[in-house]
């Protein structure tokens, strides 16, 4: 007879799981004894749950499929919270596992008792307990049907007797519908979106992630109103390459003109983003597109609120524009964006190759150049989100995964666990700075275990960047940001992994090819300036007093990579007189 654990993993197997990630234990066992038995799944052993979810969360994304990961009962599913507040806000379809007590013991302040129906309510749609087994399958398919059609986090709380026992009811078959819907605006609320575009003489487009899918759209739309575009970080790899209109990011690591655009427009459309820093949005003259009505207006005043798919929506829309002849506003932004870009190149990248301690902008620079085509990042948060907002080029195949939206310390390396389980043959390589890989350290352990091929480049400046820079712009010494030098290529080998620690600027390119190049699990500690971007040429000790948007584009200007050389090229898109 099979039990409630059986039924709960045919249930996953049919919803097209292939993996739990998680940790064994007390009442998950009868859940890990029958992935054990069943074909076409499989437990991911990692070293802590906030690694499992993070790891969720990044196969998710990736494969736009529904994840799975579990925690055992009390702190076994607390430790999930963390990754599962990024993948609920990264519009992650997750199911997480919360074992749980016994439940005659529930409400008894039992060993290990915790609540997670309620701790779990806020980071996920579907949060429930399952108290018999007469709810299986019903229950789970309920939770799997939230996390992918909502696209974001279920919860099953399931106390480990119930798994033990017989199951109640017949599992039969079920589908999981998954695929996100395509919303079209109303006839006239398209009418009203034209009328706004045709009517304005200055049109400019900032794109977030919401424009997946929609590059050829955005294109489009841009040469018809000849509209300059910008990006928040999660548009950039959907929007910034083969762009002849791109004048950069906005945004506190924002570059470029973007932001001039943006301020100088008299139409200023806001597609498929959220974008959370509104002292940065002009808070007038604006236009939103958005698939979700809950974005419309909550960062900015409106002129014009739209709901629907950024994609179906230009479609939608461009047979009503007129084609613009006037590319002045667009010319002069292009021009000051390249401007911008030439004024602060020189100073990161002048004799790069001989500046000791290690430039970071240099590492992330070649690494670039040396990545796949195809290749999978994943960013910690801090300054490891500059370097590949600046360095990394999107070229439509390549992925940028990191904390973007939740802003989680140690995020990258058990995001790249997940991207590389789902395909082992595909580049994954994770740019961690050395305290955000500190404090998942662990999962080292993790890519040995499971042999997986993920490289691993380590930011080692023996400081919280981005902390010390906060602290600067807010007119504070920094405090309590440094600490001890870590030799973490040490600890890799002693790990059984691959490693090479560089600490001179002439060894960054063969090791970092070395590494890329190795067929198992490979780490490069590069020791990197922990001044870099924190004393930058223009500031001011009137500046240094506040965090003003002038300040944070000031303090965050330098090292651009190869956006310089897309910004002169886009200049000969400007046609002579």
């Amino acid at each position: 007879m099979p039990t409630v654990a059986d039924q709960f993993i045919e249930v996953l197997v049919q919803a097209g799981v292939q993996r739990i990630y998680g940790i064994v234990g007390d009442s998950l066992n009868p859940v890990v004894d029958a992935v054990r038995r069943t074909e076409g799944i499989e437990w991911v052993h990692v070293r802590h749950e906030e690694a499992a979810a993070f790891a969720a969360s990044a196969e998710a994304q990736v494969t736009g499929r529904l994840a799975v990961c579990a925690g055992s009962c009390g702190p076994g599913n607390l430790h999930l919270i963390n990754g599962l507040y990024d993948a609920h806000r990264s519009s992650a379809p997750v199911l997480a596992l919360a074992s749980h007590i016994p439940s005659e013991q529930i409400g008894t302040g039992f060993f290990q008792e915790t609540h997670p129906e309620e701790l779990f309510n806020e980071c996920s749609h579907f949060c429930e307990l399952m108290s018999q087994p007469e709810q299986m399958p019903r229950l789970l398919r309920s939770a799997i049907q939230t996390a992918a059609g909502r696209r974001g986090v279920s919860v099953l709380v399931l106390p480990g007797d119930i798994a033990h026992k017989s199951a109640a009811r017949p599992t039969s078959s079920g589908t999981v519908h998954s695929e996100p819907p395509t919303v079209v605006p109303s006839p006239a609320q398209v009418d009203r979106l034209a009328e706004s575009l045709n009517s304005a003489e200055r049109v400019m487009l900032f794109c977030g992630a919401g424009t997946r899918g929609a590059h050829r759209e955005v294109m489009e739309l841009a040469g018809t109103v000849h509209a300059p575009v910008g990006h928040a970080l999660r548009g950039k790899e959907w929007i910034q390459y083969d762009n002849p209109y791109d004048v950069g990011m906005s945004g506190l690591l924002g570059y470029g003109a973007c932001h001039q655009a943006m301020q100088k427009a008299d139409r200023v459309v806001l597609l498929g983003t959220d974008f959370p820093y509104d002292n940065f949005l002009p808070q007038a003259n604006t236009v939103q597109v958005d698939i979700d009505p809950t974005h419309l207006g909550r960062r900015t005043v409106l002129d014009l609120a739209v709901q629907g798919d950024v994609r179906e929506t230009i479609r939608a829309v461009l047979p009503k524009l007129r084609q613009k002849s006037d590319r002045s506003f667009l010319d002069r932004m292009l021009r000051e964006h390249a401007d911008q870009l030439e004024q602060v190149v020189e100073s990161y990248t002048t004799n790069v190759e001989d500046q000791v301690p290690i430039h970071p902008e240099y590492v992330a620079d070649v690494l670039d150049d040396l990545a796949a085509e195809d290749a999978v990042f994943t960013v910690d948060t801090g300054m490891c989100n500059v370097w590949a907002a600046r360095y990394i080029s999107p070229n439509a195949h390549r992925r940028v995964l990191g904390s973007f939206v939740h802003g989680s310390m140690a995020n990258a390396l058990p995001q790249a666990i997940g991207a590389q389980v789902v395909d082992p043959s595909r580049q994954v390589i994770s740019m961690s700075g050395d305290g955000g890989l500190s404090m998942l350290l662990g999962e080292l352990f993790t890519l040995r275990t499971h042999r997986l091929p993920v490289k691993l480049v380590v930011f080692n400046n023996s400081s919280l960047g981005m902390v010390k820079l906060e602290m600067l712009v807010d007119g504070l010494p920094d405090f309590g940001t440094d600490h001890d030098s870590i030799d973490f290529a040490a600890i890799a080998a002693a790990a059984g992994i691959h490693s090479v620690r560089v600490d001179k600027p002439g060894q960054v390119r063969d090791a970092m090819a070395g590494a890329l190049a190795y067929p198992g699990p490979a780490l490069i500690d590069v020791v990197t300036d922990p001044n870099a971007l924190s004393i930058p040429p223009k500031i001011t000790g009137t500046q240094v007093k506040g965090f003003a948007l002038a300040v944070s584009r000031t303090v965050l200007s330098g090292g651009v990579g190869k956006m310089v050389q897309l910004a002169r090229s886009n200049l000969r898109n400007i046609p002579r007189p």
